[in-house]
């Protein structure tokens, strides 16, 4: 039986140092980078200015999926950081309907900056979801 719903073709899989998994994600978002743009204007040469680059900038990812069997191995991963954060390199891969990794990003110093966890209404016709933010220094080779 597969571990994602019927019909989802991509979706993304966590893995954090050492193969620890937080399982498969249906969203993801802020695999990006931004580097500052410092404009130098050189005297007596006005047909251009020089743009260098400057200190690179990396938004938070932000994993959204509905509630499963994996969602306790990430509460138990945030506990364990209760006494000290400790910032780890984390695998995000996409993987196609087979399972299989079409695109991986590498992650260094990556951290839970939040976790939201599933607003529960059983009068609410809704999927329940849960979504966690992850702060990092930047993409690894």
């Amino acid at each position: 039986m597969p571990d994602h719903p019927t019909g989802q073709s991509l979706r993304f899989r966590v893995k954090l140092d050492g193969g620890a998994d937080l399982g498969n994600w249906s969203k993801c978002d802020g695999l990006a980078v931004e580097y500052e743009i410092f404009e130098y204007k050189e005297g007596g040469e006005n047909g251009y200015v020089h743009r260098i680059p400057g200190r690179a900038k990396y938004q938070n990812i932000k994993l959204t999926r509905p509630l499963n069997h994996d969602s306790k191995k990430v509460t138990a991963w945030i506990a364990s950081l209760r006494v000290a954060v400790e910032r780890q390199t984390a695998e995000i891969s996409a993987l196609d309907s087979e399972g299989q990794a079409i695109a991986t990003w590498n992650l260094d110093g990556v951290y839970p900056v939040k976790w939201s966890g599933p607003s529960l209404d059983v009068g609410n016709n809704q999927v329940a979801t849960e979504s966690l933010e992850l702060a990092h220094n930047g993409f690894l080779a």
